[in-house]
């Protein structure tokens, strides 16, 4: 299918309907150490500290063990640090991005169909929010034992919304995410700001330019 006329929209969470995640990482990083760089690369390069976030995010360890490993890890950088509570203050810079919000609820009022599809990290990610009045499907990846990159993730939401992969468009703010669902002939969009993401998403879902903005009333 080409990029215009999509028909169904998969969403992520952080980073998406929430401010960054990686701006939250860095404040949380330069709390603890001199370093406003360690907790990203530590997540993304320390192979232990990799594996209890791919752990944590697909169910396999609960937040309690994510912390211990965790505060290890961070430990082991010069960065010692409770482990209780861990999660809950990395994440303490979260916050909604009323745009994108809004923009995904005038999206369905449209009637395009939409998932959240989101890597849980720690039970309490979502406190504050109100997943199912969000999105007609939600897939969260320590329900279901898979996270995203994998296709399967994104199968799932597919299925659940009754929509074929190659109808849907993917916004997400990770790359590789964005490429896993590539493998489905899913559409994706780069998320950077609310702005230029519903720009995108005229052109995904064959819309006139500038459509999505003047309808939901968004102001850049």
């Amino acid at each position: 299918m080409s990029d215009a006329g999509r028909t169904a929209l998969l969403v992520d969470f952080g980073g998406v309907l929430t401010t960054s995640v990686h701006a939250a990482f860095r404040a949380f990083a330069a709390e603890i150490s001199d370093d406003p760089e360690l907790v990203l690369r530590l997540l993304g390069t320390d192979p232990e500290s990799s594996k209890l976030l791919v752990d944590n995010e697909s169910g396999r360890i609960d937040d309690e063990a994510f912390e211990r490993g965790f505060a290890l890890r961070l430990a082991a950088h010069g960065a010692p640090v409770e482990a209780a509570g861990l999660l809950r203050r990395m994440q303490a810079g979260f916050r909604a991005d009323q745009a994108m919000v809004g923009a995904l609820a005038g999206l369905r009022a449209a009637g395009v169909p939409a998932a959240l599809v989101t890597n849980a990290f720690g039970r309490d990610c979502y406190e504050g929010f109100d997943l199912a009045a969000l999105a007609d499907v939600v897939v969260v990846s320590s329900d279901i034992g898979v996270r995203k990159p994998s296709r399967r993730i994104y199968a799932i939401a597919c299925e659940r919304l009754g929509v074929a992969p190659e109808a849907a468009v993917m916004v997400d703010d990770i790359e590789h995410n964005l490429a896993g669902a590539a493998r489905l002939d899913i559409a994706g969009v780069l998320h950077r700001s609310a702005a230029e993401t519903l720009a995108e998403l005229d052109t995904r879902f064959g819309m006139r330019p500038g459509r999505l903005e003047s309808e939901l009333n968004f102001e850049r």
